[in-house]
């Protein structure tokens, strides 16, 4: 009689499950349920974890673990969503999981229920090949990483350190190939740090400026002080920090008003050349500098400013972990037969709050459609993503325990 097949062991149907679960961030909306159901049958210890923090949402977390010994591999995730906008921009319903050309469409398909959905489908095909792995797997799922980031990944690290959690590494499933799978692993990310710099002069008319003090001119002499000249030229790991203005602000509808205030947000995401606090540094200097230009305004300098700084800044990090990124760099090579780059590129994810705990790298499916209208995902990379994962899990576990 042929033995039944595991539970979960198809990742289109794991994710067809989630993407019909609308948990655009914070809502559950039935996706850590879902997965809940997925893992238990495969012998898994689920628990769920409710963060909380004065003015944010409330975020439900789930944490899982087979196995009670070392070494331990955890699968990191995120089951929140972003808002799909107008509905009636898409060719097929963002929570109906719809197939169609050999796609499946919906929110979340590629960032990132698609790569959950495979993780749990090549666990569910190791034990049903292999039995338990010779140690153990978790899975960190939060509801938080498209929304502050405050009562996610980062509270239930604690959450489960605190219980006496140990992990050797983490695979974080976050979509990282940018054309096709097997292109690219993230092996670290850029630091970010952002910012606010207020100018304040005496409003008047336009007419008269000598009457007034208008802003606008300092906040843009700021402003070009902190785009040139460039931090860096980059490193052998990383790509030059770069920051932005991304916003001036003065609030002022009138055309003949000078105003009185005037602001400017930036972001800068910095390499390994630079700490928060360095670039910080730097940053004041530049502005001072600037503010003393006489050229703009004879007998007024300094022009005096204020400068707030966003709480949270992103740390920069890179993986040097050779048993981590061999295993997945074998696995990736043998199914797809290609060798990915090892990439530092991009935007922050939760692998920055993970490296605090183990050595941690990303891969996950293509993300050109993550955050669009019609999100989507080949049905065969669901397949291929799979395939990689199931390798990695037996070359990383074979290679943990030699």
């Amino acid at each position: 009689m042929p033995k039944p097949s595991a539970p979960a062991i198809d990742p289109v149907a794991n994710l067809i499950t989630l993407i019909r679960c609308p948990s655009v961030t914070p809502a559950e909306g039935g996706a850590l349920s879902a997965i809940t159901a997925m893992l238990e049958p495969l012998g898994f210890t689920v628990e769920r974890m409710m963060a909380r923090e004065d003015g944010t949402p409330d975020v439900e977390n789930l944490y899982a673990r087979l196995g009670v010994d070392g070494p331990h591999l955890m699968f990191a995730g995120h089951t929140d969503v972003v808002p799909v906008g107008n509905e009636g921009d898409w060719s097929h319903p963002p929570f109906a999981a719809e197939v169609a050309g050999g796609e499946l469409y919906g929110r979340g398909a590629v960032d990132m229920k698609g790569g959950i959905a495979c993780f749990i489908a090549a666990v569910a095909r190791h034990i049903e090949a292999h039995g338990a792995p010779a140690g153990s797997i978790s899975f960190l799922i939060t509801g938080d990483e498209e929304g502050p980031s405050i009562n996610g990944t980062t509270k239930l690290l604690q959450w489960a350190a605190e219980k006496g959690e140990r992990w050797d590494a983490c695979l974080v499933g976050e979509p990282t190939n940018p054309d096709q799978l097997g292109d690219m692993i993230k092996i670290g990310r850029r630091g970010s740090l952002s910012g606010e710099i207020v100018v304040k002069g005496v409003q008047g008319h336009a007419a008269y400026p000598h009457l007034a003090d208008n802003p606008v001119r300092g906040v843009i002499k700021l402003a070009e002080a902190l785009m040139h000249p460039p931090f860096d030229q980059g490193t052998d790991n990383f790509q030059p920090s770069n920051l932005e203005v991304t916003t001036i602000d003065v609030g002022n509808a009138a055309t003949n008003v000078i105003p009185a205030r005037a602001s400017a947000k930036f972001n800068i995401r910095f390499n390994d050349t630079w700490t928060a606090d360095t670039l910080r540094a730097e940053i004041i200097v530049r502005l001072d500098k600037a503010s003393a230009d006489q050229t703009l305004r004879p007998g007024r300098a300094p022009m005096p400013y204020e400068l707030t700084w966003a709480d949270r800044p992103s740390h920069v990090f890179l993986t040097r972990n050779d048993a981590l990124i061999g295993s997945l760099t074998a696995a990736i090579a043998k199914v797809t037969g290609r060798t990915p780059a090892l990439s530092t590129t991009g935007g922050t994810s939760d692998a920055r709050f993970i490296k605090d705990y183990c050595p941690v790298v990303e891969f996950g499916l293509v993300g050109q459609t993550m955050h669009m209208v019609d999100e989507r995902v080949a049905v065969g990379d669901l397949e291929t993503l799979t395939g990689i994962y199931s390798e990695f899990i037996s070359i990383w576990f074979a290679h943990a325990g030699a």
